[in-house]
């Protein structure tokens, strides 16, 4: 019966052509006589009856491998490549769905501990810190404090960005001070742009106070790469500048330096994973094209936008726009 069904289509299209040749014979063609009719179906009916002999006897075993590789936990679908069995298709599909599902708690695993690893370094990290300070040789500490704040600073960057991607991520947005996280990743930043002697120059609200809705921790990380990038290709006498501005239904926050720039054949590139530009042909420059990567991708959660501009040997400037907050408000009084 299971065959019948499976080989109705098959059955149909064989039987129907001969009904219909039986009804034209005797019909349209009285004069002919029934009995080579009747010879002629025999002749098909032996030929069909063998054709289907043979693929009950084909059909059979393939039903008979088909229950034992569904038996197995590997996907199947390559043994039978015509697809016609929708078992086959669920057997496959749903081991498929287990594996992800298998290999993304791991991953998940993996990076939660590695996030928690990273917080259990920055304790002995900052206790190291402290003893820099405490030494008296000033070559030798202002090399050993430098050495330090590089490892806080990519500790950091690896913990958010192993956040980032695990299932710890969470975004809190709320009503945030713009200068409170320009403030923050300035901090974060400060023995690089005190070592490298950078003119700082922050104009944020004309005197009032800015709030955006955005994630400030979120928002200071990617401050953190905009200004990491500025120390990394300072130019001489560099200078940073970090404003924000008015526009009609957003508000802009711009950081702005004059060092080395961004090539035009580098520059639409530079928010690609794993990009590193021109410059990295001729060795002065050590970067894993991950940073901005991370911006962008962390810009794009939070809803906003970033541009940039830059004329290479003369600056760069990475703008930053907040939406219109009227729906955070619309959400806040619901």
């Amino acid at each position: 019966m299971n065959y019948l069904k499976r080989r109705y289509t098959s059955i149909l299209t064989a039987v129907l052509p001969c009904v219909a040749y039986n009804l034209y014979f005797l019909f349209l063609l009285p004069e002919v006589k029934v009995s080579y009719l009747l010879y002629l179906d025999f002749l098909i009916a032996v030929g069909m009856g063998l054709w289907f002999c043979a693929d009950y006897s084909r059909d059979r075993l393939r039903q008979r491998k088909k229950q034992e590789f569904l038996e197995r936990d590997s996907v199947i679908w390559k043994e039978f490549r015509d697809g016609e069995d929708a078992d086959i298709m669920a057997h496959d599909a749903a081991l498929l769905e287990e594996q992800l599902k298998e290999q993304f708690a791991m991953n998940c695993e993996q990076q939660d501990y590695f996030a928690g690893w990273c917080h259990e370094v920055k304790i002995p990290l900052t206790a190291s810190l402290l003893l820099a300070e405490k030494m008296k040789e000033s070559s030798l500490k202002q090399s050993m404090k430098e050495q330090l704040e590089r490892i806080n600073l990519q500790l950091r960057n690896a913990m958010l960005g192993a956040k980032l991607q695990s299932s710890l991520f969470d975004l809190k947005v709320g009503r945030t001070s713009l200068l409170q996280c320009v403030k923050n990743s300035v901090h974060n930043n400060q023995f690089f742009l005190i070592r490298s002697h950078f003119t700082l120059e922050i104009e944020i609200g004309e005197g009032e106070e800015v709030f955006v809705y955005t994630d400030p921790s979120w928002l200071t990380y990617v401050l953190d790469q905009l200004l990491g990038n500025a120390v990394k290709y300072a130019g001489k006498q560099p200078k940073l500048k970090i404003y924000s501005r008015k526009r009609e239904d957003a508000l802009q926050l711009c950081v702005e330096d004059n060092g080395e720039g961004i090539k035009e054949s580098d520059i639409r590139r530079i928010f690609e994973k794993g990009y590193t530009g021109s410059n990295r042909y001729n060795g002065k420059y050590k970067s894993t094209g991950m940073g901005l990567y991370m911006v962008s991708v962390i810009l794009g959660k939070l809803g906003h936008e970033i541009l940039v501009e830059s004329e290479y040997q003369k600056g760069s400037r990475f703008t930053i726009t907040f939406r219109d907050i009227r729906e955070y408000l619309q959400l806040d009084q619901a």
